[in-house]
């Protein structure tokens, strides 16, 4: 299991990433608006199975590095933290808007939903990008690997389901908030900081 140090840091930093404006939360709040919730989480069913494959196959891929190259896994952990750095710097200075011009089909069946929340995720390069710098410095070597993943892949799980909650149920009030005056560059500011201090702390750690 991961220490609670590590916890400590893994949720709010999950939680932020989830919770900025993206593919995923952009397809949940079009959803959402569209066919409404229930309908809705058929999508975000795809979309945590998603995103859960593309974890497992992140940490799994860097275990193997981890257990053959121990010294190429020490720079791996400094570029993904100096990745998230970057990342962190580039979502401090960039203001996004959320944008729903996206027709979504009002007859979508339940199997073509999870496909599209599926989809999504898997063929997210950003969300490959995230697990692959995020991920693996947070897996102890020293320890079994096998619920120290499961741990954190539920929690990746939950913190998406939880955010596309939010971002469904929120609909047009919440596009609205997000788009007045600095509220999404402050969101953006917020988790460019905390992307910038995770990548510092998996640098040196």
């Amino acid at each position: 299991m991961p220490t609670f140090a590590t916890l400590a840091v893994f949720i709010p930093t999950m939680f932020f990433i989830s919770i900025t404006p993206g593919m995923c939360m952009t397809l949940a709040m079009t959803l959402g608006l569209k066919i409404g919730l229930r309908r809705t989480m058929w999508m975000m069913l795809g979309e945590v199975c998603g995103v859960a494959i593309v974890a497992v196959s992140a940490v799994m891929g860097a275990a193997a590095i981890m257990l053959n190259y121990p010294t190429l896994f020490v720079w791996f952990k400094w570029i993904g933290g100096l990745y998230l750095i970057y990342l962190g710097c580039k979502m401090f200075w960039v203001s996004r808007r959320v944008s729903l011009t996206a027709e979504q089909d009002l007859t979508l069946s339940r199997y073509a939903l999870i496909s599209q929340g599926f989809l999504t995720a898997i063929a997210n390069p950003k969300g490959w990008a995230f697990m692959l710098s995020i991920l693996p410095p947070f897996i102890n070597g020293t320890q079994p690997i096998t619920f120290q993943l499961l741990s954190l892949v539920i929690i990746i799980m939950l913190s998406e389901f939880i955010c596309m909650l939010i971002y469904a149920t929120g609909g047009k009030g919440l596009k609205t908030l997000l788009n007045q005056g600095n509220n999404i560059r402050w969101m953006n500011g917020i988790s460019g900081t905390l992307l910038i201090g995770v990548g510092v702390w998996l640098a040196l750690s």
